[in-house]
């Protein structure tokens, strides 16, 4: 296990398909390919070293280390759009 974070793309793909448990869905919402987000979530897990998701025909699910992870990352998304928000309410 590294102890440097993962890429922000890759942290942010995961959000994305943790809360749609759909890899189609994240990909949609953020705009890219399904094979560019798949290929995201692999560069998370292969820095992680365990899988996030338990891919199945047609749907994926979070593993233990997924949803262990998801609360977090969600939140921590959630502060950093926080703290945008503030800092262009300055700005106006």
């Amino acid at each position: 296990m590294q102890e440097r974070l993962p890429p922000l793309t890759a942290l942010r793909a995961f959000e994305s398909a943790a809360r749609h448990l759909s890899f189609a869905k994240a990909a949609e919402e953020l705009h890219v390919t399904p094979a560019a987000l798949s290929y995201q979530i692999k560069s998370l897990e292969e820095h992680l070293g365990t899988p996030v998701f338990l891919r199945l025909n047609r749907a994926v699910e979070l593993t233990e280390a997924g949803r262990t992870l998801a609360p977090g990352i969600s939140d921590g998304f959630q502060s950093l759009n926080s703290a945008w928000r503030s800092a262009q309410r300055l700005s106006n």
